[in-house]
């Protein structure tokens, strides 16, 4: 199971970084037409079964050829590249993924498939005690330069992205750090990647659920250009959709059919992306201006996807949730009992009941780091560090030197004054920070609001450590040990809380080497164990993954954990 996040990647679409989560779900297939969606199994008692996938599911040839689709999102971003760690934001994603190679597909249950428009063949198997890997590239692929797909391309991701070179800025290294040697096989269309010990989660590289496209070698062969050649621009792409214009004005990008596709003509003519505020995309929604937006826990967004005439409401359970991140890096949170007694002063249920009020959505808290309640294998394994207990946040700040003079606490003549950074727009984050706000000052921390434009917020202040408290969502993956790696491992620039240990890297790394789902799933949850101590994220609850689609919108909608295959993607005849 892994997570990728979603600066994730909250209501905060705006704000998804993409983290990824592993999950261990069972088998299901997406439903079809007027069929139910699928359920989710309930893997936590208690826990209400939750819509898997929901995504109006048609063949092709019940769709219309042509026709043009508009989205939402919350960013017009500065990094393009969804494997660089300033390109992690849910909006940079969300336009990579018609644009650029990804190996395998996910279903509804994260299972995964090779994806025939890029990958033939892909095996794992041990060689003289070492795991390898060989991928079998499909020799029609391309670059939209023409170059063709080959193994240099995957030799430049793994030397880009295997953390050697610190002048490098990935995402994840996860898979990456652990290979050897990445060499030609039979032609050119073969490579084969050599592992120093076994990596379970290998099917996690190069994939569309994990965020982890393959970018050129011409684009990421050398330090500056893995970090330069994607910012402000997209220069080469390989997938259904070709790049027809980047406008920082109008803050849109138009996305065109690829003529030179090789695989299924898609369906659409061309795909525009639309950046706006998260509170203005109900509104463009019901003015018909955008075909599809992710509401998230927007009531009043909710209420305006039921009002609007020839709309529908897609949802979906899938591993995203909504977190608090505290930044260990800052002065005032770099002690962990501080940071426990923050986790101890917030009122998570009140939290959770007002963000998900009138939204037909279980107000259920989420225990764990890096699996969501429905997911096999959940547990809590917080310690009691989730429980709302403001006598015990009050004697951890005591022990740690906060000492109450008059309302605030205060230490070596400094307050304890913690600035929470708020993106602009979101309605569910104001809420939150005055809810916030209010729940320290009783245990003596005064909160300071710092509202960030929607295009600042992860890249200003989050991606650069300029916060002391942040609330965002993570979007989950299939892939739980490597999704969740570059979020929480010590010394990884995609750790925005900066706060880890040796025992959490060491239970991420027996997790991801694990030959069984036991092995695997007892690993995960001692990670997480780990994690509540260092404290650095507090989950709220798993996000709803709420959307409001035109109702004739077909093959796309709340994915769940599945992928969506843009060339499939239409409206109904």
């Amino acid at each position: 199971m892994g997570r990728r996040l979603q600066h994730h990647r909250t209501a905060l679409l705006a704000g998804l970084t993409v983290l990824t989560l592993s999950l261990a779900l069972c088998s299901c297939s997406s439903g079809q037409d007027g069929a139910a969606p699928d359920a989710l199994p309930s893997a936590a008692a208690g826990v209400p079964k939750l819509t898997s996938v929901d995504i109006n599911a048609h063949d092709r040839g019940q769709l219309r050829q042509g026709g043009t689709l508009n989205l939402a999102i919350a960013q017009f971003s500065h990094q393009w590249s969804p494997i660089h760690t300033d390109g992690t934001e849910s909006s940079t994603v969300a336009v990579s993924k018609p644009l650029l190679p990804t190996f395998f597909r996910s279903d509804a249950a994260g299972t995964q498939t090779a994806n025939p428009a890029y990958l033939q063949e892909a095996h794992a198997e041990v060689r003289d005690g070492h795991q390898v890997v060989t991928w079998t590239l499909n020799p029609k692929a391309h670059w939209s330069d023409g170059t063709p797909i080959t193994w240099r391309d995957i030799e430049a991701n793994w030397r880009a992205m295997n953390g050697k070179d610190p002048a490098y800025r990935p995402s994840s290294t996860s898979g990456f750090e652990l290979v050897t040697s990445v060499e030609r096989g039979k032609d050119d269309f073969q490579a084969v990647m050599t592992f120093d010990r076994p990596f379970s989660e290998w099917q996690s590289m190069f994939n569309g659920a994990a965020n982890a496209p393959l970018l050129p070698a011409s684009k990421v062969s050398t330090p500056d250009l893995f970090n330069t050649a994607y910012l402000d621009a997209i220069p080469l792409t390989a997938g259904p959709f070709k790049v027809e214009r980047l406008d920082p004005a109008a803050q849109t990008v138009t996305l065109v059919a690829d003529p030179t596709w090789w695989g299924d003509k898609p369906m659409l003519d061309r795909v525009v992306f639309h950046a706006m505020l998260p509170d203005a995309m109900g509104t463009a929604f019901a003015k018909g201006q955008i075909d599809l937006f992710n509401n998230g826990p927007d009531l009043a967004g909710y209420q305006v996807i039921k009002n609007t005439k020839g709309a529908a409401v897609r949802r979906a359970g899938g591993p995203d949730f909504r977190q608090l991140t505290l930044n260990a890096r800052s002065p005032l949170l770099n002690d962990a009992t501080v940071r426990q007694a923050v986790f101890q002063a917030i009122d998570r249920d009140t939290l959770i009941r007002a963000d998900l009020n009138g939204l037909d959505w279980p107000a259920v808290p989420l225990n764990n780091h890096l699996l969501v309640a429905n997911q096999n294998g959940y547990r809590d394994n917080s310690l009691g560090l989730s429980r709302f207990d403001p006598a015990e946040a009050a004697r951890k700040l005591d022990s740690a030197g906060w000492k109450l003079d008059g309302d605030v606490r205060k230490k070596d003549g400094h307050e304890l004054n913690l600035r929470m950074v708020v993106p602009a727009g979101v309605a569910v984050a104001q809420g939150e920070t005055a809810s916030v706000s209010k729940m320290l000052k009783d245990v003596g921390i005064k909160v300071t609001p710092v509202t960030a434009a929607p295009n600042e917020f992860f890249d200003k202040y989050v991606n650069h450590n300029d916060f002391d408290i942040a609330v965002y969502a993570l979007l989950g993956t299939p892939f739980p040990a490597s999704g969740s790696r570059a979020s929480y491992t010590q010394n990884s620039a995609t750790n925005r809380a900066g706060a880890g240990s040796p025992a959490v890297d060491a239970a991420l790394d027996r997790a991801g080497s694990a030959t069984d789902a036991g092995t695997a799933s007892e690993a995960i949850n001692q990670a997480d164990g780990e994690l509540w101590k260092v404290a650095g994220v507090l989950p709220l609850y798993q996000r709803p993954q709420l959307y409001g689609a035109r109702a004739d919108l077909a093959n796309i909608g709340a994915q769940g954990l599945s992928d969506i295959v843009w060339e499939n993607v239409g409206f109904t005849k």
